[in-house]
């Protein structure tokens, strides 16, 4: 029986495959195989830095980001932020867009901020968050805080908040 169930993977698939046209392929240069995407978009926040200024301690996180997209104004850039600049960011964020849902951040923490397992676990919810948000086109495009919150060193909230 043509075109039947055949358990031993035979059939008329291989004579499909035997009678298909093969596509002329060029090989590509290494550095074109290899290269780098097209529109490519790395964010890391990392390097978590406790200081203790007077009575008021607090951490800040390193934001480093490496891309192409042209929206960017750097290849590549190293920011570092505090907790309450993300919050103000996802704040800013909300009110900037009601077609994007803003993901949330790592929850505040009371007891033991600074020891080095509530650190990391914060600084990995701030990597989900960004690489989130940096990552989607809405906001690339629509958002006037977000790109200079990433990638400028004297970025100022009172700036954008009016």
């Amino acid at each position: 029986m043509a075109g039947g169930n055949n358990n031993t993977g035979g059939g008329s698939s291989s004579m499909a495959f035997s009678s298909a046209t093969r596509l002329d392929t060029k090989r590509q240069a290494p550095e074109d195989e290899y290269g780098e995407p097209e529109d490519f978009l790395e964010v890391q926040v990392c390097n978590p830095l406790t200081s203790d200024v007077g009575r008021n301690m607090y951490t800040t996180y390193e934001i480093i980001c490496r891309t192409n997209i042209p929206i960017f104004k750097l290849k590549t850039s190293s920011v570092r932020r505090r907790y309450s600049d993300f919050e103000w960011l996802r704040d800013m964020l909300e009110r900037e867009t009601a077609r994007v849902t803003i993901p949330p951040l790592p929850g505040k923490v009371f007891t033991n901020r600074f020891a080095d397992e509530v650190i990391e676990s914060r600084r990995e919810g701030l990597q989900r968050f960004m690489q989130i948000v940096a990552g989607h086109p809405l906001l690339q495009t629509g958002s006037k805080v977000l790109i200079p919150f990433m990638q400028d060193r004297n970025f100022d909230k009172d700036m954008y908040s009016a």
